[in-house]
């Protein structure tokens, strides 16, 4: 990515205009046109890439910079409002007019579309509705690119090249919007159970035709199919990869999962997409094993608990299990009871308790250095995922693996649920 974005420089190096070198204009321009493409090419989720990148969520938080910073190469190219002299042109004068006036229009719109995405104020239907459009102005863009007076011939290397580089930020929004929701849309499955505790609910699937096949600590991309709640959304898998069916824990944490707590949902369809990610919460051969985990972030560890042996105390995983209160813990039972079969040593960490997780938690448990040699794995909310890597790494572990997937990532309060039930209540 950081080559693709880097070689450019080459063609628009030499490139002067009426007051002096017009290089680096004509270079930014190009820059967020590569890094949009790559944004589309990366929101395709190709598993191919995940081992490339660590994971999907690691690809997420590539496809979320790309976006981004591309609007920031787009901004500084219209500020520099690059005019080449004696440059080739790529299409006549008024094509190129009306093309320049096209992206000055997707310009604005690119400036909106991604103010709603970085704002947690919109309900995911309408968020995700939105990025859907961000093929336009990118479009809109490409097509000023190519008409545009340059450096270089369209049908020239480079014009080979940036030209590859559209079509394929094209091609893979197209096979994300229409293909990838509309055709391949996922393995169907039909629900089975689905119970709510407290604030979280626990939804079984079987297979309506042929099982998923899928390792501990993956998740997949569940798809309701539903009116009002079939817009996707990425869950770890909790079950085990011996059993048939798929179980899931959602927590109510936002519009859609309210939604989802309060509907009928036993019988109905559901299409499943994946898996997806390479979190592994075993490495073979490193002892001990540690997982340190808080909220949902326990059912990647559910589904590798449920797959082990009874074994010798100093030879099981240790988990952390960090949560507010007990009485509403996912998974707390589950791990209660691996614990009493012999499969893993627990230790619950509850705030309402006092008992709040840190370095000395692990201190109690491992000595100085003890980490080093350990296999650490972290799930859970970004707060804790960051103190529970300071406290390992403070005993000297040099292996600390972590899963932060969020979709959709922004600033300020999360207002969605409040946004979706005004709305709602005037429907």
């Amino acid at each position: 990515m950081l080559a693709s974005v880097a070689v450019p420089w080459l063609a628009f190096s030499g490139a002067t205009g009426d007051e002096g070198s017009v290089a680096f204009g004509l270079y930014i321009g190009s820059v967020s046109i590569i890094l949009m493409a790559w944004s589309f090419v990366l929101a395709l989720r190709i598993q191919p890439l995940e081992p490339i990148f660590g994971g999907l969520d690691s690809m997420y938080r590539a496809h979320r910079w790309a976006g981004t910073l591309a609007v920031v190469a787009m901004f500084l190219h219209t500020q520099a409002e690059p005019e080449i002299e004696g440059g080739i042109a790529g299409a006549s004068r008024s094509l190129a007019n009306g093309a320049e006036d096209l992206a000055g229009t997707g310009q604005t719109m690119l400036y909106v579309l991604v103010g709603i995405s970085l704002v947690r104020w919109f309900p995911y239907r309408w968020w995700r509705l939105t990025h859907k459009l961000l093929g336009v102005p990118f479009a809109f863009a490409c097509w000023h690119f190519y008409t545009a007076e340059k450096t270089y011939a369209n049908n020239s290397g480079w014009g080979w090249y940036f030209g590859l580089i559209m079509v394929a930020g094209l091609t893979a929004f197209v096979l994300r919007v229409v293909v990838r929701d509309a055709v391949t849309r996922g393995t169907p499955h039909r629900v089975t159970s689905a119970a709510v505790t407290g604030s979280t609910m626990e939804l079984e699937l079987a297979p309506t035709k042929h099982a998923v096949e899928y390792e501990a600590g993956q998740f997949a991309v569940v798809k309701v199919q539903k009116r009002g709640l079939s817009e996707p959304h990425i869950f770890t898998i909790a079950s085990t990869p011996d059993e048939t069916g798929l179980r899931f824990y959602i927590r109510d944490l936002g519009d859609w999962t309210a939604r989802l707590h309060r509907s009928e949902l036993v019988g109905t369809r559901v299409l499943i997409e994946g898996p997806y990610g390479r979190f592994e919460p075993f490495t073979h051969g490193r002892t001990p094993t540690v997982w340190i985990a808080g909220g949902v972030g326990i059912t990647p560890f559910l589904a590798a608990a449920g797959g082990l042996d009874k074994a010798p105390k100093e030879q099981r995983p240790w988990l952390f299990l960090c949560v507010r209160d007990t009485v509403d813990a996912t998974g707390l039972d589950a791990m209660r009871q691996a614990e009493a079969d012999g499969r893993i040593n627990l230790v619950v960490c509850s705030s309402a308790d006092g008992n709040r997780f840190g370095v000395d938690t692990l201190k109690r448990k491992f000595r100085e250095n003890g980490l080093r040699s350990a296999h650490v794995a972290l799930c859970g909310p970004a707060s804790l995922l960051a103190a529970a890597e300071f406290a390992a790494r403070a005993l000297g572990a040099h292996q600390v693996e972590r899963e932060d997937f969020d979709i959709r990532q922004g600033f300020g309060p999360d207002l969605s649920r409040q946004i979706d039930a005004l709305f709602s209540s005037r429907t």
